[in-house]
């Protein structure tokens, strides 16, 4: 019985749409997260490198021990590290000012005072409903007096 609630359940969860959703937001994510390294690989990076005396910064590293006969090298790359929080920041700042604007969008569709968007059904039956109130409010307090 167990799996058959848990098959049933899956199947609302894929039908609903919430399984695309996800599907076509990594999809998106995997191909922003491509142009995202190519722009710190390819148009960061190079200046940063002037800087350093030509040598690239994902190739800095701070030696621990020097390759020998037959011993690797030790080495920490800070120089990666630093590319790659620098991919994380472009990431997180278009993430956020996509999310910013979105729920300013959001805002404004869910204002039913706001006729340059169109309020979502759900939202404008509810103002009309809290006016409704208002107004039996109204005359019931008027009525008690």
């Amino acid at each position: 019985m167990a799996s058959k609630s848990f098959l049933q359940e899956f199947k609302n969860f894929a039908i609903k749409g919430n399984m695309i959703d996800m599907a076509i937001g990594i999809i998106i994510g995997t191909a922003f997260n491509n142009v995202v390294n190519t722009l710190v690989k390819k148009v960061v990076m190079p200046p940063l490198s002037l800087l350093t005396d030509g040598v690239h910064l994902a190739d800095k590293k701070y030696l621990l021990r020097k390759a020998s006969d037959g011993v690797d090298e030790v080495a920490i790359g800070y120089g990666e590290m630093v590319e790659v929080l620098i991919d994380f920041l472009i990431i997180a700042l278009t993430i956020f000012v996509v999310v910013r604007f979105i729920n300013r969008f959001k805002d404004k569709a869910e204002n039913p005072e706001d006729k340059t968007v169109e309020t979502p059904k759900n939202i404008e039956l509810l103002s009309n409903l809290e006016k409704l109130m208002e107004e039996q409010n109204a005359i019931l307090r008027k009525n008690k007096n």
